[in-house]
Protein backbone atom coordinates (compact mmCIF):
# COMPACT_ATOMS: atom_id res chain seq x y z
CA UNK A 1 0.00 0.00 0.00
CA UNK A 2 1.58 3.23 -1.00
CA UNK A 3 0.37 4.62 2.26
CA UNK A 4 1.83 2.55 4.35
CA UNK A 5 5.14 3.89 6.56
CA UNK A 6 8.33 2.75 6.59
CA UNK A 7 10.38 3.74 9.57
CA UNK A 8 13.09 6.02 8.99
CA UNK A 9 16.06 4.63 10.77
CA UNK A 10 19.52 3.12 9.93
CA UNK A 11 18.20 -0.10 10.57
CA UNK A 12 20.55 -3.08 8.63
CA UNK A 13 19.47 -4.47 5.03
CA UNK A 14 17.88 -7.34 6.26
CA UNK A 15 16.04 -5.69 8.73
CA UNK A 16 12.19 -5.04 7.45
CA UNK A 17 9.66 -2.42 9.07
CA UNK A 18 6.31 -1.29 8.28
CA UNK A 19 2.94 0.42 10.10
CA UNK A 20 0.13 0.00 8.14
CA UNK A 21 -2.60 2.68 7.97
CA UNK A 22 -6.51 2.63 7.17
CA UNK A 23 -5.43 2.57 3.42
CA UNK A 24 -7.36 -0.06 1.58
CA UNK A 25 -9.17 -3.09 3.51
CA UNK A 26 -12.99 -4.63 3.80
CA UNK A 27 -13.80 -3.48 7.17
CA UNK A 28 -16.86 -0.94 7.23
CA UNK A 29 -17.45 2.03 9.73
CA UNK A 30 -16.91 2.50 12.03
CA UNK A 31 -13.64 0.52 11.65
CA UNK A 32 -13.44 1.35 8.21
CA UNK A 33 -10.62 0.59 6.50
CA UNK A 34 -7.87 -2.07 7.03
CA UNK A 35 -8.96 -2.57 10.94
CA UNK A 36 -6.37 -5.40 12.11
CA UNK A 37 -7.82 -5.52 14.96
CA UNK A 38 -9.68 -8.90 16.16
CA UNK A 39 -10.65 -7.81 19.34
CA UNK A 40 -12.92 -4.37 18.36
CA UNK A 41 -16.22 -5.35 17.68
CA UNK A 42 -15.63 -5.75 13.93
CA UNK A 43 -16.96 -8.38 11.44
CA UNK A 44 -14.49 -11.41 12.25
CA UNK A 45 -14.10 -12.20 8.37
CA UNK A 46 -13.35 -8.51 7.51
CA UNK A 47 -10.44 -8.57 9.95
CA UNK A 48 -8.78 -11.86 8.37
CA UNK A 49 -9.39 -10.73 5.12
CA UNK A 50 -7.36 -7.39 6.03
CA UNK A 51 -4.73 -9.51 7.73
CA UNK A 52 -4.96 -11.58 4.16
CA UNK A 53 -4.28 -8.23 2.78
CA UNK A 54 -1.16 -7.22 4.95
CA UNK A 55 0.87 -11.08 4.79
CA UNK A 56 0.61 -11.47 1.10
CA UNK A 57 1.37 -7.55 0.80
CA UNK A 58 4.60 -7.75 3.14
CA UNK A 59 5.30 -11.44 2.23
CA UNK A 60 6.08 -12.19 6.23
CA UNK A 61 4.10 -13.96 8.78
CA UNK A 62 2.90 -11.58 11.64
CA UNK A 63 2.88 -12.90 15.15
CA UNK A 64 -0.42 -11.66 16.70
CA UNK A 65 -0.40 -11.29 20.51
CA UNK A 66 -2.99 -10.66 22.75
CA UNK A 67 -2.38 -7.29 24.96
CA UNK A 68 -3.32 -6.18 27.91
CA UNK A 69 -1.08 -3.25 28.71
CA UNK A 70 2.06 -5.50 30.38
CA UNK A 71 5.32 -6.36 30.70
CA UNK A 72 5.45 -9.51 29.45
CA UNK A 73 7.73 -10.26 26.19
CA UNK A 74 7.27 -13.66 24.74
CA UNK A 75 9.35 -15.08 21.58
CA UNK A 76 7.18 -14.28 18.27
CA UNK A 77 5.33 -17.27 16.84
CA UNK A 78 2.88 -17.33 14.14
CA UNK A 79 1.28 -20.30 15.33
CA UNK A 80 -0.61 -18.99 18.51
CA UNK A 81 -1.96 -15.64 20.37
CA UNK A 82 0.19 -14.87 23.63
CA UNK A 83 -1.22 -12.71 26.02
CA UNK A 84 2.01 -10.67 26.08
CA UNK A 85 2.59 -6.86 25.16
CA UNK A 86 5.89 -7.27 23.21
CA UNK A 87 7.76 -10.36 21.38
CA UNK A 88 11.17 -10.86 19.38
CA UNK A 89 12.83 -13.02 16.92
CA UNK A 90 15.93 -14.24 15.02
CA UNK A 91 13.90 -16.05 12.50
CA UNK A 92 13.70 -14.67 9.34
CA UNK A 93 10.14 -14.16 7.95
CA UNK A 94 7.92 -14.09 11.30
CA UNK A 95 7.26 -10.61 11.80
CA UNK A 96 7.10 -9.24 15.92
CA UNK A 97 3.64 -7.35 15.44
CA UNK A 98 1.87 -4.82 17.96
CA UNK A 99 -1.55 -3.33 17.17
CA UNK A 100 -2.49 0.60 18.65
CA UNK A 101 -4.83 3.35 18.03
CA UNK A 102 -2.90 5.60 19.89
CA UNK A 103 -0.27 3.52 22.30
CA UNK A 104 3.29 3.60 21.57
CA UNK A 105 4.54 0.93 19.37
CA UNK A 106 8.04 0.81 19.65
CA UNK A 107 10.34 -1.36 17.07
CA UNK A 108 13.51 -2.74 18.04
CA UNK A 109 16.84 -4.37 16.24
CA UNK A 110 20.37 -4.82 16.80
CA UNK A 111 23.18 -3.08 14.38
CA UNK A 112 24.24 -6.79 13.06
CA UNK A 113 20.66 -8.02 11.86
CA UNK A 114 20.28 -10.96 14.26
CA UNK A 115 17.40 -9.69 15.89
CA UNK A 116 14.17 -7.70 16.29
CA UNK A 117 11.17 -7.02 18.63
CA UNK A 118 7.94 -5.03 18.88
CA UNK A 119 6.63 -3.87 21.97
CA UNK A 120 2.57 -2.16 22.57
CA UNK A 121 3.41 0.40 25.21
CA UNK A 122 0.76 2.67 26.59
CA UNK A 123 0.92 4.82 29.31
CA UNK A 124 0.52 1.77 32.20
CA UNK A 125 3.07 -0.44 30.34
CA UNK A 126 5.80 2.16 29.50
CA UNK A 127 5.64 3.19 33.23
CA UNK A 128 6.01 -0.42 34.89
CA UNK A 129 9.06 -1.33 31.82
CA UNK A 130 7.37 -3.14 28.64
CA UNK A 131 10.78 -1.28 26.74
CA UNK A 132 13.20 -2.39 29.55
CA UNK A 133 11.67 -6.16 29.19
CA UNK A 134 12.03 -6.27 25.82
CA UNK A 135 15.59 -5.41 25.97
CA UNK A 136 16.06 -7.66 28.88
CA UNK A 137 14.63 -10.33 26.28
CA UNK A 138 16.67 -9.14 23.34
CA UNK A 139 19.80 -9.53 25.15
CA UNK A 140 21.61 -7.64 23.51
CA UNK A 141 24.54 -4.79 24.06
CA UNK A 142 22.60 -1.57 24.57
CA UNK A 143 25.27 0.39 22.13
CA UNK A 144 24.16 -2.35 19.32
CA UNK A 145 20.52 -1.53 20.04
CA UNK A 146 18.31 0.62 17.20
CA UNK A 147 14.67 1.63 18.33
CA UNK A 148 12.07 3.50 16.08
CA UNK A 149 9.04 4.95 17.89
CA UNK A 150 5.99 4.74 15.71
CA UNK A 151 2.94 6.71 15.50
CA UNK A 152 1.14 7.25 19.26
CA UNK A 153 -1.12 9.90 20.52
CA UNK A 154 1.18 13.41 20.62
CA UNK A 155 1.97 15.94 23.25
CA UNK A 156 -0.93 17.95 22.55
CA UNK A 157 -3.53 15.84 22.62
CA UNK A 158 -2.39 13.51 25.54
CA UNK A 159 -3.74 15.21 28.39
CA UNK A 160 -3.45 12.77 31.97
CA UNK A 161 -4.12 12.95 35.95
CA UNK A 162 -1.34 13.24 38.28
CA UNK A 163 -1.41 10.15 38.67
CA UNK A 164 0.17 9.57 35.20
CA UNK A 165 3.02 11.96 36.09
CA UNK A 166 3.21 10.61 39.64
CA UNK A 167 4.02 6.74 38.28
CA UNK A 168 6.52 8.27 35.75
CA UNK A 169 8.57 10.56 38.31
CA UNK A 170 8.82 8.04 41.00
CA UNK A 171 11.18 5.97 38.92
CA UNK A 172 12.95 8.25 36.52
CA UNK A 173 12.23 12.23 38.12
CA UNK A 174 13.60 13.79 34.81
CA UNK A 175 10.26 12.60 33.71
CA UNK A 176 8.92 15.39 34.97
CA UNK A 177 10.12 17.54 31.55
CA UNK A 178 7.28 14.94 29.35
CA UNK A 179 4.74 17.12 31.19
CA UNK A 180 3.51 20.73 31.29
CA UNK A 181 0.28 22.11 32.79
CA UNK A 182 -2.84 21.52 31.07
CA UNK A 183 -5.41 24.70 30.45
CA UNK A 184 -7.62 21.92 32.52
CA UNK A 185 -6.68 22.89 36.65
CA UNK A 186 -4.84 19.65 37.61
CA UNK A 187 -4.64 17.89 34.63
CA UNK A 188 -1.33 17.62 32.53
CA UNK A 189 0.37 17.36 28.80
CA UNK A 190 1.89 14.34 28.22
CA UNK A 191 4.78 13.06 25.48
CA UNK A 192 4.88 9.44 25.60
CA UNK A 193 7.80 9.94 22.73
CA UNK A 194 9.60 11.63 25.38
CA UNK A 195 8.73 9.52 28.42
CA UNK A 196 9.79 6.72 26.26
CA UNK A 197 13.18 8.22 24.81
CA UNK A 198 14.23 8.66 28.73
CA UNK A 199 13.10 5.10 29.95
CA UNK A 200 15.66 3.92 27.01
CA UNK A 201 18.95 6.40 27.67
CA UNK A 202 18.17 5.41 31.42
CA UNK A 203 19.29 2.01 30.00
CA UNK A 204 22.03 3.13 27.85
CA UNK A 205 19.97 2.79 24.62
CA UNK A 206 20.53 6.39 22.77
CA UNK A 207 19.79 5.08 18.86
CA UNK A 208 16.34 6.32 19.01
CA UNK A 209 14.10 7.36 16.33
CA UNK A 210 11.00 8.09 15.07
CA UNK A 211 8.29 10.05 17.21
CA UNK A 212 6.59 13.35 16.14
CA UNK A 213 3.09 11.34 15.14
CA UNK A 214 0.13 12.41 16.43
CA UNK A 215 -2.85 8.94 16.15
CA UNK A 216 -5.69 11.51 17.35
CA UNK A 217 -4.65 14.51 14.75
CA UNK A 218 -3.91 12.05 11.91
CA UNK A 219 -6.64 11.04 9.82
CA UNK A 220 -4.18 7.65 8.91
CA UNK A 221 -4.45 6.02 11.72
CA UNK A 222 -6.90 4.78 13.92
CA UNK A 223 -7.23 7.05 17.63
CA UNK A 224 -9.22 5.66 20.26
CA UNK A 225 -9.17 9.04 21.93
CA UNK A 226 -10.83 10.46 19.04
CA UNK A 227 -13.47 7.58 18.43
CA UNK A 228 -13.74 5.00 21.16
CA UNK A 229 -15.32 2.69 18.58
CA UNK A 230 -12.26 2.42 16.19
CA UNK A 231 -9.94 -0.08 14.41
CA UNK A 232 -6.31 -0.96 15.47
CA UNK A 233 -2.97 -0.26 12.90
CA UNK A 234 -0.30 -2.64 12.90
CA UNK A 235 3.27 -1.93 13.34
CA UNK A 236 5.78 -4.73 12.42
CA UNK A 237 9.29 -5.86 12.27
CA UNK A 238 10.85 -8.69 10.56
CA UNK A 239 13.89 -10.19 9.27
CA UNK A 240 14.69 -10.96 5.59
CA UNK A 241 15.23 -14.50 4.79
Amino acid sequence: MTNWLKPDWPAPSRVKACVTTRDGGFSLPPFEGLNLGSHVGDDPLAVERNRQVLTSTLACRPAWLSQVHGVHVVQADPGRVDEADASWTAEPGVASAVLTADCLPALFCDRAGSKVAAAHAGWRGLANGVLEATLDALALPAEEVLVWLGPAIGPAAFEVGPEVREAFVASHPEAGQAFRPSVNEGKYMADIYQLARIRLAARGIHAVYGGGFCTVSDPRFYSYRRASRTGRFASLVWLAG
